[in-house]
């Protein structure tokens, strides 16, 4: 282990992790566009309100397809690229949708909301990066101080997409303006990731040499059924699915629900960066708790905030209420999510985590995507309790099953949290 700390130390670590937590800052400033008008963008360039759930579905689909090549390229090929890559493509696909909208050509935006969701799937695997810099024992707190940076993109909403869309009506050409400054972020988000020097990837290689030289047996690459099958990997896999799945849908809904309570458009930003706040503002704090007390625990225990979030959509109707509830799907996702990424990056080794994080979100991806759909579809014949009710059973379902499961046995790689 001090062989770790040593390799570790040799390299700048603490920079690179500064600016890993800038991609996801960046990102996340795109992303809250995305969340906030998607629904609407599409509704309105095809004038046809039923299909409200296939914004949020194009946008975690394209994600979720993205994820998984993404993960066999930053294995092949590090995790700078990747992550810079991801950034073109989003520049891209925001560039794309402003085009959509000023042509009111529907064919534009979905391969916009494509390009978008294909960068959230790559640049989101720069956990996978934070945790190749530092020792077993340090990977949720590492994975964290990298969320952490996603907390300041909450300030975008209030700062920069509130008062462009302050005192307007919302229609195409009001959304063209925020999509073509949401491309100028995504670039200035590959400038970044291109400055992240050496590759995360080359100091998760030194670290596993000298594990080796120490004395710890290195396992060839294994495909990735196998890896599945590992100890602890199953659970983690139903609590990243559970997790992110439900949080996306609800989260990608929410917008369209509340112009549904009549809510001003601003008011939609308020609420996704308060959303955004509970994913990000405790991660600190809840990277070196999960450290502390396990990473099974942590995976119950934040499907279980996500439970009474859930349940709160059923009657909440005003601002705070809203605000409320999504501070508390955020905050389980936190909990959930991050401890399900520290366990399966644990059951990897460097050169088969990308694999297994990026399957794992490609399935959480299609997931969420799914539930965007039947929750669209759900929401315009049943009203905002379907959602709530079918968003409740899919979180507290995998916390059951992960509760009444064997505890696994000792970890194949590395000493389980």
């Amino acid at each position: 282990m001090n062989c770790s700390i040593a390799a570790s130390s040799s390299y700048p670590v603490g920079r690179n992790t500064v600016l890993l937590s800038a991609c996801l800052f960046l990102l996340s400033g795109v992303l809250q566009l995305a969340v906030a008008v998607a629904t609407v963008t599409l509704v309105l360039v095809t004038g046809i309100e039923s299909i409200l759930g296939l914004g949020p579905a194009i946008f975690l689909a394209s994600g979720a397809l993205a994820a998984l090549p993404a993960g066999r390229l930053m294995d092949r090929v590090g995790r700078v690229p990747v992550i810079a890559g991801g950034f073109v493509i989003g520049a891209i696909g925001c560039s794309l949708t402003a085009l959509g909208c000023l042509a009111d050509s529907a064919v534009l935006v979905v391969f916009g909301f494509v390009g978008v969701g294909a960068m959230n799937g790559s640049v989101l695997l720069a956990r996978t990066a934070a945790a190749d810099m530092v020792p077993p024992e340090r990977r949720a707190r590492a994975i964290s101080y990298v969320l952490f940076g996603a907390l300041f993109g909450a300030a975008l909403g209030p700062l920069v997409w509130g008062p462009l869309f302050a005192g307007k009506d919302l229609t195409l050409h009001t959304l063209v303006i925020p999509w073509f400054a949401a491309a100028g972020i995504a670039f200035v988000g590959m400038g970044i990731a291109l400055a992240i020097r050496p590759d995360p990837r080359t100091i998760a290689l030194e670290l596993q040499k000298e594990e080796h030289a120490a004395g710890v047996v290195t396992l060839p690459p294994a495909p990735l059924k196998e890896i599945l099958r590992r100890p602890g990997v199953p659970s983690a896999v139903i609590a990243a699915l559970a997790s992110f799945a439900v949080m996306v849908g609800v989260m990608n809904l929410t917008g369209y629900i509340m112009v549904g309570y009549h809510h001003e458009q601003t008011d939609v930003f308020n609420v996704i960066s308060l959303h955004i706040v509970g994913m990000y503002a405790l991660v600190l704090v809840v990277g070196a708790l999960i450290d502390r007390v396990g990473r099974r625990q942590a995976l119950v225990s934040g499907l279980a905030i996500m439970a009474i979030s859930t349940v709160m959509l059923a009657w909440v109707v005003s601002i705070p209420g809203m605000m409320l509830s999504l501070f508390l799907l955020g905050l389980g996702w936190n909990v959930s999510y991050v401890a399900a990424t520290a366990e399966l990056i644990a059951h990897a080794t460097p050169v088969e985590r990308g694999r297994l994080v990026g399957a794992t979100d490609l399935a959480a991806g299609l997931l969420g995507a799914a539930l965007a759909l039947l929750g669209g579809a759900a929401y315009t014949k049943w009203g905002v309790a379907a959602i709530a009710i079918g968003a409740t059973v899919a979180v507290v379902a995998p916390a059951v099953a992960i509760l009444v499961a064997r505890r696994p046995p000792a970890q194949l790689l590395e000493p389980a949290g």
